[in-house]
């Protein structure tokens, strides 16, 4: 029996608004990219990056150099994409969540279900939802609910194929994956078995390769239903194993580490220095790895971008590309070492800032941007606007259609970003302000500072910029279990 949403949800036939009134209703290509930052060409980000397919996507429609995530994790971030309710609203805080536990989300519609109400062949594989357990192994036990999917790959227990592993792997009884270490080549210490990376394998190998296969051939099948197609591309996540091609591409060398500043932690609160992985920074210094890592996730970036290339190659050889919807977001971003942090789970820049494409045939313009700060709290209202639908009260973010539309329009309400009870960001265009559970803030101006070095909050001119971003807050701030 299909799962009704505990709000109001009154569902009508489905009438498209102007990008398929002429047409079919249209596929929807979903896209989702995990641990991607904003280092990407498109953004603006590293020189040196080599991106071409996600420039050639953000050319193709609507790019939002402002976007910024719900939660710097895995599963409160994906959980609040798929469903549009805010961490703060569901309780759903950490990657150790299980998301339909949640007394709030355990009857709520998620993107998948919508589209299968409004009669959609409804399929997906890769990441798209986040579990417990890693990747060999059914690492999407989410997927597992017909519910959700009418189908998924390569099944509805397990979202990701298996992939290439350096050559000392082994896998325990519960289908764990281990391996020696292969970043620091023998150093003892390595912070965390998975933080490793090094070139390895062949595109084939990989299990982002096997996903985009499986993809494009669904998109050349032929559908009785118009197709909501989700697509999950694991890298740029740890480990950086990835071909050495795409190693090949970058220096390995000091000169590409990132803006580092010394004494950056010394005005920040104990709340945001407390989530800071020191020792993982203090291995890569004392091993001389942060040049190497640097590399390796650039590599990384590089293959998904490639993937990325490889799917929107398929969808235009299939000849859905013209009435297909295509957006493409990440999970949140990354930090490579700045403010000594490694991986995400802080409420600064490098880790909410995240792509965010959007490409609507006749709502959105080729090659158009917006600076306006926006949400991945917003991906679910806007899929439910081009579906020519009312939005309904579970859904907690604005439609992007009024941007997509003009991107000169001005958006009133920021981005939130939530990590933990209580801990949130508010994003503007220019400013960042972070209010943490024990009455600590940061402030900090991104036309004068966008490295977010200098914390501003302290200094009395500031209080009413601080005053009218924290009225933004959320004021659910459900207690974390």
């Amino acid at each position: 029996m299909k799962r009704v949403t505990f709000f109001l949800l009154i569902l009508v036939p489905l009438t498209m608004n102007s990008c398929s009134r002429q047409n079919p209703m249209p596929d929807v290509l979903f896209i989702s990219v995990d641990d991607m930052n904003d280092w990407i060409t498109p953004l603006g980000g590293r020189e040196q990056m080599h991106t071409p397919n996600l420039d050639r996507l953000a050319s193709m429609g609507m790019l939002f150099d402002n976007a910024h995530c719900t939660a710097p994790a895995c599963c409160p971030s994906r959980t609040s994409v798929m469903t549009g309710v805010r961490p703060s609203t569901s309780g759903v805080y950490s990657n150790n969540s299980q998301w339909r536990e949640s007394p709030v989300l355990r009857n709520a519609l998620t993107i998948p279900e919508f589209f299968r109400t409004m009669g959609y062949t409804v399929k997906g594989g890769g990441k798209i939802f986040h579990a417990l357990t890693w990747i060999e192994t059914a690492y999407g036990v989410d997927q597992n609910d017909s519910t959700i999917w009418d189908d998924y790959y390569p099944s509805m227990s397990r979202s990701l194929p298996s992939t290439v592993w350096p050559e000392t792997y082994s896998i325990d009884q519960k289908g764990t994956v281990t391996w020696e270490n292969v970043a620091g080549r023998g150093t003892p210490g390595r912070p965390s078995y998975f933080f490793d990376f090094g070139p390895m394998g062949t595109d084939e190998e990989m299990g982002d390769y096997k996903v985009v296969d499986w993809a494009i051939n669904e998109l050349n099948a032929p559908h009785d239903n118009p197709l909501f197609l989700a697509v999950g591309i694991f890298r740029p996540h740890i480990p950086w194993f990835v071909p050495e091609k795409y190693f090949s591409l970058y220096n390995q060398s000091g000169k590409n580490l990132p803006e580092f500043m010394e004494n950056d932690l010394d005005d920040v609160s104990s709340v945001g220095i407390s989530w800071i992985r020191r020792s993982w920074h203090r291995w890569m210094l004392e091993n001389n790895e942060w040049a190497n890592a640097v590399q390796a996730y650039e590599a990384s970036i590089s293959f998904s971008d490639a993937m990325v290339g490889r799917l929107i190659d398929g969808l235009e050889k299939s000849g859905r590309a013209n009435n297909t919807i295509i957006i493409l977001w990440s999970d949140h971003g990354m930090h490579i070492g700045e403010k000594q942090q490694w991986e995400k789970f802080t409420l600064w820049e490098e880790s909410t800032r995240v792509p965010l494409i959007v490409i609507a045939p006749g709502v959105t313009k080729s090659g158009s941007r917006s600076s306006e700060a926006v949400s991945l709290l917003d991906i679910f209202p806007t899929l439910v606007d081009l579906a020519g639908e009312e939005t309904f009260t579970q859904l907690e973010g604005q439609s992007l259609i009024p941007l997509l539309e003009n991107p000169a329009s001005v958006r009133e309400e920021p981005a939130i970003t939530t990590f933990h009870q209580n801990n949130h960001s508010v994003r503007t265009e220019r400013w960042r302000y972070i209010s943490y559970h024990n009455g600590d803030e940061e402030l900090y101006d991104h036309q004068a500072d966008p490295d977010e070095y200098y914390n501003l909050a302290s200094d009395e001119q500031y209080r009413k910029i601080i005053d009218s971003l924290a009225k933004w807050l959320p004021a659910i701030n459900i207690k974390e279990e």
